[in-house]
């Protein structure tokens, strides 16, 4: 099994920039792939940015040209740099895994969550 840690997450202005870790332990078969995703209070989770095993990326519109997802060589560890924050971007953001496990189930590991939260 996969397991997320999530980090970075605060208290920002409108119009400033933070930055989410996760950093991913445990083996699996295959990672297919893994991203970031928003919950706001009253809402539903949505999409914020994935990222593919071959390194596609998606972004929801409400964020593109403004956030970014990366990784890190190894692939253990995803960023979502977010800059040009709006109010409409507090949410408490989940990292999520979806992977082949070893016995080769298709499974999504999710993180704890961070909250960012957006406001002067």
């Amino acid at each position: 099994q996969v397991q997320l840690v999530e980090s970075g997450g605060g208290l920002v202005q409108p119009g400033g920039s933070l930055s989410l870790s996760c950093t991913k332990s445990g083996s699996t078969f295959r990672l297919i792939a893994m991203g970031w995703y928003r919950q706001a209070p009253g809402k539903e989770r949505e999409l914020v940015a994935t990222m593919t095993s071959g390194q596609s990326t998606n972004y929801a519109d409400s964020v593109k040209g403004r956030f970014t997802i990366s990784r890190d060589s190894a692939w253990n560890t995803v960023y979502l740099q977010m800059n040009s924050l709006k109010p409409e971007d507090t949410a408490v953001y989940y990292c999520n895994a979806r992977y082949y496990s070893n016995s080769r189930e298709l499974l999504d590991s999710w993180g704890q969550g961070t909250q960012v939260t957006v406001s002067s």
